[in-house]
């Protein structure tokens, strides 16, 4: 959650073609034209996961391990959208999503740790990524100390206390020192882990594997060094990482309004990159980059038309690719978009969800089982509660 006002607030294809009645596509000037109809999955069963609903839980990603196991973690521990009290979460299931285990809490700094992205190596390592955040001070507790007790809008002299004594943990000057962007390692299948270290940039869901071995991780240094927006890569497996290349900012735009990106490697080893956009051309848009040269040099980003944020890329085992994404509008909910030609174009909406009863939802991710069928996990605030839960859909194509 980069410190500026207008991302705080939403936390509270790429060649000329004819568009067609299921695709987007971009015209030869760059315009997104679209004439998509949203779609069902053919089948879909949904279920809440989360096993707190005394608690808020926030950005989760999913990921499958090469043995067939699942693991999910998320920002939990939390009291609200932004507090103080968010730390790293996970939960397994050896039954592709039909039961998971209790929650661990795999990282608890002394701030709110957010977005917790999951993935496994070609070696069996497990690297999650989390970031670390003051917005808490800066957006709700600081006001709230200022008002007189039994004011307007006054907090209760238990939950002022209670959130106080979380914030006063840490000096001012340490809490500046703990900002950034981090990562843990699991050799083990996820029974002990690392200490954390820097993975320079941050994004929701994490690196991606490449089939030349390295690991690439596209995201942006949200607290450290010159706030870039690019591509990391790792050749340990992801023990230490290294700048490789910015991404080209569009003319009109500002890098500062880049965030949560993610990357998927096509068949023909074209990287893609999804980007949410809140510049004002496009805002709310998916922005989407590309690499011929294995994440060295990137194509300027450009709309695909899809209105939805943050994107999730998974490449499916018949080379396909598929973006899951959350939609804040209505139909409130998750949607999905399947490429058949390595991100040229999009073809027409899926409604994954679309029961949702407020903006506060999205950040789904998306993993396909042994019989091809697709398992989504979002986090959503469902009606009638001031928490958020996690939200799994088992569905097919």
């Amino acid at each position: 959650m980069p410190n500026h006002s207008k991302t705080i607030s939403r936390r509270s294809a790429l060649t000329t073609g004819v568009a067609s009645t299921s695709t987007v596509w971009l015209s030869r000037h760059g315009r997104a034209v679209s004439h998509s109809t949203l779609r069902k999955p053919s089948q879909v069963e949904f279920s809440v996961i989360s096993k707190t609903p005394h608690l808020y839980c926030g950005w989760p990603t999913v990921t499958r391990r090469g043995n067939g196991d699942l693991f999910v973690v998320w920002s939990g521990g939390r009291e609200a959208h932004v507090c103080p009290f968010g730390r790293v979460d996970m939960m397994r299931s050896t039954d592709n999503g039909k039961t998971w285990t209790w929650p661990r809490t795999l990282l608890d700094g002394p701030m709110d740790d957010r977005d917790a992205g999951i993935v496994e190596t070609a070696s069996g390592a497990l690297l999650a990524t989390t970031f670390t955040s003051d917005a808490y001070w800066h957006y709700t507790l600081k006001a709230a100390s200022q008002r007189a007790p039994g004011s307007e809008g006054a907090w209760s002299a238990e939950k002022m206390s209670r959130w106080m004594s979380v914030h006063n943990r840490i000096t001012d000057a340490q809490r500046s020192k703990e900002l950034g962007q981090w990562m843990i390692r699991s050799t083990d299948g996820g029974t002990t882990w690392s200490e954390r270290y820097s993975s320079i940039v941050n994004s929701p869901h994490g690196p991606i594997q490449l089939s030349d071995g390295r690991l690439l991780y596209a995201g942006k240094e949200l607290w450290t060094g010159e706030k870039r927006v690019g591509v990391c890569q790792s050749t340990d497996d992801g023990q230490s990482w290294q700048w490789l290349a910015d991404i080209p900012v569009r003319e009109g735009d500002s890098s500062a309004e880049y965030h949560e990106l993610h990357a998927v490697e096509a068949p023909s080893g074209k990287i893609v990159v999804h980007i949410r956009n809140q510049n004002p051309k496009n805002d709310r848009e998916t922005l989407q980059a590309e690499s011929s040269d294995g994440g060295k040099t990137w194509s300027v980003p450009q709309s695909i038309g899809v209105w939805g944020l943050p994107s999730f890329l998974l490449r499916l085992r018949d080379g396909r690719l598929l973006m899951s994404y959350g939609h804040r509008r209505a139909p409130l909910g998750n949607q999905a978009r399947i490429s058949e030609d390595e991100g040229k174009s999009w073809n027409e909406a899926i409604a994954i969800s679309a029961d949702a009863t407020s903006g506060d939802l999205g950040y789904p991710s998306t993993v396909q089982l042994n019989d091809e069928s697709l398992l989504t996990v979002w986090y959503e605030k469902l009606q009638g509660s001031s928490h958020a839960v996690l939200r799994q859909a088992h569905w097919s194509l």
